[in-house]
Protein backbone atom coordinates (compact mmCIF):
# COMPACT_ATOMS: atom_id res chain seq x y z
CA UNK A 1 0.00 0.00 0.00
CA UNK A 2 1.40 3.33 -0.80
CA UNK A 3 1.22 6.09 1.80
CA UNK A 4 -1.13 8.72 1.35
CA UNK A 5 0.42 11.10 4.26
CA UNK A 6 3.04 11.04 6.06
CA UNK A 7 4.91 12.95 9.09
CA UNK A 8 8.75 12.71 10.10
CA UNK A 9 9.52 14.20 13.14
CA UNK A 10 7.08 17.07 12.42
CA UNK A 11 7.63 19.74 15.58
CA UNK A 12 4.78 22.48 15.89
CA UNK A 13 3.82 25.43 18.09
CA UNK A 14 1.00 27.28 19.03
CA UNK A 15 1.90 30.79 19.53
CA UNK A 16 5.14 30.36 21.21
CA UNK A 17 4.27 27.23 23.02
CA UNK A 18 6.27 24.12 21.61
CA UNK A 19 3.51 21.80 21.34
CA UNK A 20 4.95 18.79 18.89
CA UNK A 21 7.92 17.61 19.70
CA UNK A 22 8.46 14.35 17.80
CA UNK A 23 4.73 13.75 15.21
CA UNK A 24 6.37 10.74 13.17
CA UNK A 25 3.57 8.60 11.24
CA UNK A 26 2.48 6.99 8.11
CA UNK A 27 -1.15 6.69 6.52
CA UNK A 28 -1.70 4.17 3.93
CA UNK A 29 -4.59 4.48 1.65
CA UNK A 30 -7.97 3.00 2.03
CA UNK A 31 -6.97 2.52 6.01
CA UNK A 32 -8.83 4.13 9.27
CA UNK A 33 -5.17 5.41 11.03
CA UNK A 34 -6.46 6.33 14.81
CA UNK A 35 -4.38 8.83 16.60
CA UNK A 36 -4.71 7.67 20.69
CA UNK A 37 -3.65 9.37 23.61
CA UNK A 38 -4.90 11.12 26.99
CA UNK A 39 -6.37 15.01 26.84
CA UNK A 40 -3.67 17.34 26.18
CA UNK A 41 -0.85 15.00 24.31
CA UNK A 42 -0.98 16.81 21.27
CA UNK A 43 -3.60 14.79 18.63
CA UNK A 44 -5.92 17.93 17.80
CA UNK A 45 -2.73 19.76 17.25
CA UNK A 46 -1.55 17.63 14.93
CA UNK A 47 -4.61 17.23 12.78
CA UNK A 48 -4.39 21.38 13.15
CA UNK A 49 -0.82 21.26 11.85
CA UNK A 50 -1.53 19.02 9.04
CA UNK A 51 -4.29 21.79 7.63
CA UNK A 52 -2.02 24.42 7.92
CA UNK A 53 -3.74 25.70 11.07
CA UNK A 54 -0.61 25.55 13.10
CA UNK A 55 2.88 26.17 12.28
CA UNK A 56 5.05 23.47 11.53
CA UNK A 57 8.27 24.48 12.56
CA UNK A 58 10.33 21.35 11.71
CA UNK A 59 10.59 18.11 10.09
CA UNK A 60 8.52 16.73 6.80
CA UNK A 61 4.94 16.30 6.18
CA UNK A 62 3.75 14.93 2.45
CA UNK A 63 0.49 14.04 1.21
CA UNK A 64 0.76 11.83 -2.12
CA UNK A 65 4.84 12.49 -1.80
CA UNK A 66 4.30 16.26 -2.21
CA UNK A 67 5.27 18.46 0.65
CA UNK A 68 2.50 20.20 1.81
CA UNK A 69 4.50 21.82 4.77
CA UNK A 70 4.21 25.17 4.00
CA UNK A 71 1.10 25.56 2.17
CA UNK A 72 -2.20 27.88 3.43
CA UNK A 73 -5.17 26.16 4.99
CA UNK A 74 -7.48 26.42 1.43
CA UNK A 75 -4.19 25.38 -0.84
CA UNK A 76 -3.85 22.22 1.72
CA UNK A 77 -7.97 21.58 1.52
CA UNK A 78 -7.44 22.15 -2.58
CA UNK A 79 -4.90 18.91 -2.11
CA UNK A 80 -7.99 17.09 -1.52
CA UNK A 81 -8.03 16.46 2.53
CA UNK A 82 -10.93 17.36 4.33
CA UNK A 83 -11.34 18.53 8.49
CA UNK A 84 -14.02 17.74 10.40
CA UNK A 85 -12.93 19.80 13.84
CA UNK A 86 -13.13 19.01 17.41
CA UNK A 87 -15.87 21.92 17.45
CA UNK A 88 -17.99 20.81 14.20
CA UNK A 89 -17.17 23.73 12.76
CA UNK A 90 -20.67 24.16 10.99
CA UNK A 91 -22.39 27.96 10.21
CA UNK A 92 -25.24 27.85 12.67
CA UNK A 93 -27.12 30.55 11.41
CA UNK A 94 -27.24 28.74 7.59
CA UNK A 95 -29.51 26.25 7.09
CA UNK A 96 -28.33 22.54 6.75
CA UNK A 97 -28.65 23.33 3.09
CA UNK A 98 -27.13 26.36 3.43
CA UNK A 99 -23.89 24.72 5.36
CA UNK A 100 -23.81 21.84 3.10
CA UNK A 101 -23.88 24.15 -0.27
CA UNK A 102 -20.89 26.48 1.17
CA UNK A 103 -18.63 23.58 1.80
CA UNK A 104 -19.33 22.23 -1.83
CA UNK A 105 -16.30 23.30 -4.15
CA UNK A 106 -18.20 22.55 -6.63
CA UNK A 107 -21.62 21.47 -8.17
CA UNK A 108 -21.66 18.71 -10.63
CA UNK A 109 -22.79 15.19 -11.04
CA UNK A 110 -20.46 13.68 -8.90
CA UNK A 111 -20.82 16.07 -5.98
CA UNK A 112 -24.42 15.68 -6.21
CA UNK A 113 -24.01 11.99 -6.03
CA UNK A 114 -22.39 11.85 -3.00
CA UNK A 115 -24.63 14.13 -1.29
CA UNK A 116 -27.66 12.00 -2.09
CA UNK A 117 -25.51 8.97 -0.90
CA UNK A 118 -24.98 11.37 2.60
CA UNK A 119 -28.63 11.80 2.74
CA UNK A 120 -29.32 8.11 2.36
CA UNK A 121 -26.80 8.18 5.01
CA UNK A 122 -27.91 10.33 7.33
CA UNK A 123 -31.68 10.86 6.87
CA UNK A 124 -31.95 13.66 9.84
CA UNK A 125 -30.32 15.77 7.46
CA UNK A 126 -32.65 15.74 4.72
CA UNK A 127 -35.70 15.65 7.08
CA UNK A 128 -34.45 19.40 8.43
CA UNK A 129 -32.84 20.61 5.54
CA UNK A 130 -34.08 23.92 6.14
CA UNK A 131 -33.55 24.01 9.64
CA UNK A 132 -30.67 26.30 10.91
CA UNK A 133 -27.44 24.31 12.10
CA UNK A 134 -27.46 25.74 15.58
CA UNK A 135 -30.76 24.32 16.07
CA UNK A 136 -29.93 20.70 15.42
CA UNK A 137 -29.13 18.32 18.26
CA UNK A 138 -25.03 17.55 19.23
CA UNK A 139 -25.65 14.54 17.09
CA UNK A 140 -26.99 16.22 14.15
CA UNK A 141 -24.51 18.58 14.17
CA UNK A 142 -21.89 15.60 14.33
CA UNK A 143 -23.33 14.34 11.04
CA UNK A 144 -23.79 17.70 9.10
CA UNK A 145 -19.95 18.41 10.10
CA UNK A 146 -18.62 15.04 8.69
CA UNK A 147 -20.96 15.60 5.61
CA UNK A 148 -19.67 19.09 5.27
CA UNK A 149 -16.09 17.19 4.64
CA UNK A 150 -17.98 13.99 2.83
CA UNK A 151 -19.39 15.88 -0.25
CA UNK A 152 -16.14 16.98 -1.76
CA UNK A 153 -13.88 14.31 -3.57
CA UNK A 154 -11.22 14.32 -0.97
CA UNK A 155 -9.22 11.90 -1.15
CA UNK A 156 -8.08 11.93 3.29
CA UNK A 157 -10.78 12.66 5.58
CA UNK A 158 -9.08 14.20 9.29
CA UNK A 159 -11.72 13.91 11.89
CA UNK A 160 -11.51 14.96 15.20
CA UNK A 161 -13.14 13.66 18.41
CA UNK A 162 -16.38 12.95 15.86
CA UNK A 163 -18.04 10.75 19.52
CA UNK A 164 -17.61 13.50 22.04
CA UNK A 165 -20.66 14.68 23.87
CA UNK A 166 -23.00 11.92 22.10
CA UNK A 167 -24.88 9.57 23.10
CA UNK A 168 -23.74 5.83 22.59
CA UNK A 169 -26.73 5.25 20.44
CA UNK A 170 -25.97 8.29 17.99
CA UNK A 171 -22.00 7.36 18.57
CA UNK A 172 -23.35 3.73 16.87
CA UNK A 173 -24.80 5.60 14.13
CA UNK A 174 -21.61 7.77 13.48
CA UNK A 175 -19.49 4.76 14.08
CA UNK A 176 -21.41 2.99 11.13
CA UNK A 177 -21.09 5.88 8.56
CA UNK A 178 -17.04 5.78 9.12
CA UNK A 179 -17.30 2.43 8.24
CA UNK A 180 -19.29 3.05 5.26
CA UNK A 181 -16.86 5.95 4.10
CA UNK A 182 -13.87 4.13 5.06
CA UNK A 183 -14.93 2.52 1.29
CA UNK A 184 -14.24 5.84 -0.46
CA UNK A 185 -11.69 7.32 1.29
CA UNK A 186 -8.69 7.30 3.60
CA UNK A 187 -9.47 8.77 6.92
CA UNK A 188 -7.20 10.06 10.46
CA UNK A 189 -9.12 9.81 13.04
CA UNK A 190 -8.42 11.54 16.66
CA UNK A 191 -11.00 9.71 19.15
CA UNK A 192 -11.32 9.52 22.87
CA UNK A 193 -14.04 6.47 22.87
CA UNK A 194 -11.47 3.51 22.93
CA UNK A 195 -15.06 0.93 22.07
CA UNK A 196 -15.21 3.10 18.79
CA UNK A 197 -11.71 3.65 18.41
CA UNK A 198 -10.87 0.01 18.42
CA UNK A 199 -13.89 -0.76 16.36
CA UNK A 200 -12.98 1.26 13.33
CA UNK A 201 -9.86 1.72 13.13
CA UNK A 202 -7.15 -0.53 11.07
CA UNK A 203 -3.72 0.54 13.01
CA UNK A 204 -3.25 2.92 15.81
CA UNK A 205 -0.42 5.65 16.77
CA UNK A 206 -0.19 6.92 20.64
CA UNK A 207 0.43 10.28 20.76
CA UNK A 208 2.33 11.18 24.75
CA UNK A 209 3.34 15.08 25.41
CA UNK A 210 3.79 16.01 21.72
CA UNK A 211 5.48 12.65 20.55
CA UNK A 212 5.16 9.43 18.56
CA UNK A 213 5.14 6.66 21.16
CA UNK A 214 3.84 3.42 19.96
CA UNK A 215 2.15 2.26 16.98
CA UNK A 216 0.48 -0.81 15.63
CA UNK A 217 -2.27 -2.83 14.40
CA UNK A 218 -5.55 -2.06 16.10
CA UNK A 219 -5.74 -5.51 16.79
CA UNK A 220 -2.57 -6.15 18.56
CA UNK A 221 -3.54 -2.98 20.78
CA UNK A 222 -7.18 -4.21 22.09
CA UNK A 223 -4.95 -7.01 23.18
CA UNK A 224 -2.25 -5.03 25.22
CA UNK A 225 -3.43 -4.05 28.41
CA UNK A 226 -0.13 -2.46 29.85
CA UNK A 227 -0.23 -0.30 26.91
CA UNK A 228 -3.99 0.64 27.31
CA UNK A 229 -3.10 1.65 31.08
CA UNK A 230 0.40 3.02 30.60
CA UNK A 231 -0.92 5.96 27.81
CA UNK A 232 -4.97 5.41 28.23
CA UNK A 233 -5.39 4.74 31.74
CA UNK A 234 -7.88 1.93 30.43
CA UNK A 235 -7.67 -0.98 32.70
Amino acid sequence: MSDFLELRHMKANIEQYHILHDITFRVPKGEVTVLLGRNGAGKTTTLRSIMGLNPVVGGSLTFKGESIRNLKPHQIANKGIGYVPEDQGIFYDLTVGENMRVAMKKENGETKARMEWILDLFPDLKKFWNKPGGQLSGGQKQMLAISRAYVNDNELLLIDEPSKGLAPIVVEKVMESIHQMKEQTTIVLVEQNFMMASGIGDRFYIIDDGQTVQSGQMNELKQDGVLLQKYLGIS
